[in-house]
């Protein structure tokens, strides 16, 4: 029964996302606005400054921004089934609200995942080359853990709000900041000291890192210290997400 539904939660996120033709559309503009403009409008400067080929070093901090915003906004879908009752109906199920979260989460995170995967595609169709294939696997690893920790942390949030407008205002709040603080878009070398300890502190910095070192085999930081730190702060998100969907109010 239990591993019955977490496998409906787990189908039924996926099953939302393939069912809007629309949504698969959209969430594929914003990265490749940014890797069509950014990719080839900077590159010429970038190339000029000594860094080589633009696209290389931009697609894998563009593939993490797809799973970042298609994680971490997949937590207002916990709002809307609260207004429509869906979920109501959901947490009268004979398993424990932990259950619920994960099959939630994972279907979430495999959607993100999902996401970052067709963006990575198209990056190749832009120019993009992968340095070795056999590190692809261990690009596949950061980028579950990617979106598992930002749908754990859509979730956290989610979970105590009931009003999908004041979610949006604080994920704008957080995500432009993450994302534009992660090295996706500048070398983290050479920057000055505070702004290097606020991107130390971001947690997709370790991903976008993970990922880059995987496909084009450049890292800041170390594979070792970069899955470690993400595995580390997706455990603790998941626990705090957890904790507080078993806390909602219905």
């Amino acid at each position: 029964m239990r591993f019955q539904v977490l496998y409906i939660l787990w189908l039924r996120q996926i099953k939302r996302y393939f069912r809007s033709r629309a949504r698969i559309i959209g969430s594929l503009g914003q990265p490749l606005l940014f890797l069509v403009a950014l990719g080839f409008g900077m590159g010429p400067v970038y190339q000029k400054a000594g860094g080589g080929n633009y696209i290389e070093f931009l697609a894998p901090g563009i593939v993490a921004m797809s799973i970042l915003f298609t994680a971490i906004f997949s937590g207002i879908e916990v709002i809307w089934d609260r207004q429509f009752g869906f979920l109501k109906e959901t947490l009268v199920a004979p398993v424990s609200r932990l259950e619920i979260m994960i099959g939630r989460t994972l279907g979430s995170a495999t959607v993100a995942t999902l996401q970052g995967c067709i963006v990575l595609a198209l990056a190749y169709l832009a120019g993009f080359r992968i340095v070795s294939w056999a590190n692809l696997p261990i690009a596949l690893v950061f980028m579950v853990l990617i979106a598992l920790l930002f749908t754990a942390l859509g979730t956290a949030i989610a979970s105590v709000l009931d009003d999908m407008q004041g979610f949006q205002l604080i994920m704008n709040f957080l995500v432009m900041p993450l994302f534009f603080l992660s090295g996706a878009l500048f070398p983290m070398a050479g920057l000055p000291g505070a702004l290097k300890v606020v991107v130390r502190a971001n947690p997709l910095a370790y991903g976008v890192d993970g990922l880059r070192h995987a496909l084009i085999g450049i890292s800041t930081f170390g594979t070792m210290l970069n899955f470690s730190v993400l595995l580390i702060i997706t455990f603790l998100l998941f626990v705090s997400g957890a904790y507080l969907f078993s806390k909602i109010e219905i």
